[in-house]
């Protein structure tokens, strides 16, 4: 072991050995599950050691020379590890800042990459909105970079705003109903696909076809493509589906409909026929009622709630937006300079 030392005033040698005593054994017994599951398994060593930071009250200025020490001596033992002091004091920030947290928002952190974990910590201040760009982070594999834009942008907020859209909990079990309410947005942001001009709903499709991996990250986890134009024969009549896909969670089929305008009522006596042909001849014993959604590119609540009220089937109404609105991007550009001038004065 390196001999170097650093003066820890007030700390007497036998109580700073037990907490680097305490700390090898913390990252010995969670190397045993990096190999299995790395990233949980990191942030379990990081968030153990967080605690031994915190109970041991040691704060930045008074507690410095310990943690630099500590650093020392425990980048000499794990020297693939990030052990910097500053990585150290973050632990502590990370531990302190979720210990008693909702044990949902608990597990949706500790499946975070770190720097994600960081870009929370310092740019999220409560719990539900942590929760839910960690959820969104996960479910759409966003970088850092993308989850930075989303908290700027506030999709939290905005996604407060909006209305649900959908007839779920009349239609499907509880449980199942719940579960769709989470997985189904009232927002798409189609933005990937680079329109600049009005387009035709079959080469929107087209689009939505040929860059489908992004599509799908957008839709969330756990969709699965089947085909665009999906044929249905019955009664010697054919039906196309502009595209279906699979939810391995709520075991359904999912039918979307793309539609350039705003709504219409009549778009959902379609869409009900669609999912009654789908129930009927694709989907088998073992799996949930097919869900339909309706995406267009305006939507009126109370109009969707009427042309819903009377529909078996469980649909759901969504908008997509094919740019970032104006106004937000100029409001993000703008927040990006102020900081960037802030960072150098």
């Amino acid at each position: 072991m390196n001999d170097d030392k650093v003066a820890v005033p007030g700390f007497n040698e036998a109580a700073y050995k037990e907490i680097l005593n305490q700390a090898i054994g913390q990252i010995h017994s969670a190397r045993i599950l990096i190999a299995r599951q790395v990233n949980n398994s990191t942030q379990s060593v990081y968030w153990n050691l967080g605690k031994l930071l915190s109970e041991r009250k040691l704060e930045e200025g008074y507690g410095s020379g310990v943690v630099k020490q500590l650093s020392i001596d425990l980048k000499n033992e794990f020297p693939d590890m990030g052990l910097s002091p500053r990585n150290l004091w973050d632990m502590k920030r990370f531990y302190e800042r979720y210990y008693r947290a909702d044990t949902k928002l608990r597990q949706a952190v500790a499946v975070l990459p770190w720097g994600h974990n960081l870009l929370l910590i310092n740019k999220v201040k409560d719990d539900s909105s942590a929760e839910f760009y960690a959820h969104e982070a996960l479910a759409k594999g966003w970088s850092r970079d993308l989850l930075l834009n989303a908290i700027k942008m506030d999709n939290y907020g905005e996604a407060r705003k909006q209305v649900k859209t959908h007839n779920f909990d009349q239609t499907l079990p509880e449980a199942h109903a719940e579960y769709a309410n989470e997985v189904f947005k009232s927002t798409y942001n189609l933005g990937f696909l680079g329109v600049t001009e009005p387009i035709k709903e079959l080469e929107l499709e087209n689009r939505l076809i040929a860059k489908i991996r992004a599509f799908i990250l957008e839709l969330g986890r756990g969709f699965s493509f089947i085909g665009n134009q999906y044929r249905l024969e019955y009664n010697a009549k054919e039906y196309f589906v502009d595209m279906l896909f699979f939810h391995r969670g709520l075991r359904s089929l999912v039918a979307i409909e793309l539609k350039i305008g705003s709504f219409k009522a009549e778009y959902v006596g379609k869409m009900n026929l669609y999912l009654s042909l789908l129930d009927r001849l694709e989907k088998s014993e073992t799996e949930n009622p097919s869900i339909g959604i309706i995406l267009c590119a305006d939507k009126d609540h109370l109009d969707v709630e009427i042309a819903l009220q009377d529909i078996n089937k469980p649909i759901g109404v969504a908008e997509y937006q094919l740019l970032l609105p104006r106004a937000e991007l100029q409001a993000l550009v703008m927040n990006e300079l102020n900081a960037t001038q802030q960072d150098n004065e």
